[in-house]
């Protein structure tokens, strides 16, 4: 057997980081204000719009992919738009990727802003209005500082989710070198091929990326939770 290194998987890995990366700042950017309706509003609309940001926690990735890949295709709702506007079809590219990464790991990301907007209470809000702060100036000032130790857990929670999936990224993009093939992907080539040794490498790497993120996630949130900590 060939010796395994990270460079063997540089273009997995370098593919892996760019699409956790930008899954989590399109995550941040359409999360936000998502979450915050959800935490304010009495529409009851609210209903079933959390129980289609929550989807993707109960349906197996599969068919999260296969309905992505169905829209997303030349005949496809989403995919007649993007054809009009001469981008093509999104299924088998990187931007496919990156559409079914953000649906994938959305609840990741809203759910704990949600929680977070809805433990702030009207008393902070009140405050700033009676300082005649504007919305965007409340949020940056009031809202944003309040809820951090939130944002902290949407970020990385989104980042890792993003890094471990699988059955979404093989079904949108395939496995082409290079272009869509990320680390899941690349850990279940090895393992079809009967390669083990390169399948145990690349497994506890992301074992250990794994923990190594929860364990700075828990160990930032529990800091923060001390007496005192808000004050520092």
């Amino acid at each position: 057997m060939p010796e395994v290194t990270p460079a063997v998987y540089g273009d997995a890995i370098a593919l892996t980081l760019k699409l956790a990366g930008l899954t989590t700042v399109l995550l941040l950017l359409v999360g936000t204000p998502l979450a915050w309706w959800l935490a304010r509003t009495r529409s009851w609309l609210k209903g079933p719009a959390s129980a289609l940001v929550a989807l993707p926690i109960v349906l197996p990735p599969t068919v999260i992919g296969f309905y992505l890949l169905v829209a997303m295709g030349p005949n496809g709702p989403v995919g007649h738009v993007t054809q009009a506007l001469g981008l093509g079809v999104l299924p088998f590219t990187f931007a496919g990727l990156l559409v079914g990464s953000v649906f994938y790991s959305l609840p990741f990301v809203v759910q704990p802003l949600q929680n977070a907007f809805e433990a702030l209470g009207e008393r902070p809000l009140e405050a700033a209005a009676t300082l005649r702060a504007s919305p965007l100036d409340t949020f940056f000032s009031v809202v944003f500082p309040m809820t951090r130790p939130a944002y902290l857990t949407a970020t990385v929670m989104g980042f890792a989710h993003t890094v471990g999936e699988f059955g979404v990224v093989l079904m949108i993009g395939g496995n082409i070198p290079g272009k869509t093939r990320v680390l899941s992907v690349q850990l279940y080539d090895h393992v079809e091929a009967l390669e083990y040794t390169q399948a145990h490498w690349l497994a506890a790497g992301m074992v250990l990326f794994s923990f190594g993120v929860l364990l700075v996630l828990y160990t930032l949130t529990s800091s923060g939770r001390r007496p005192g900590a808000q004050g520092q």
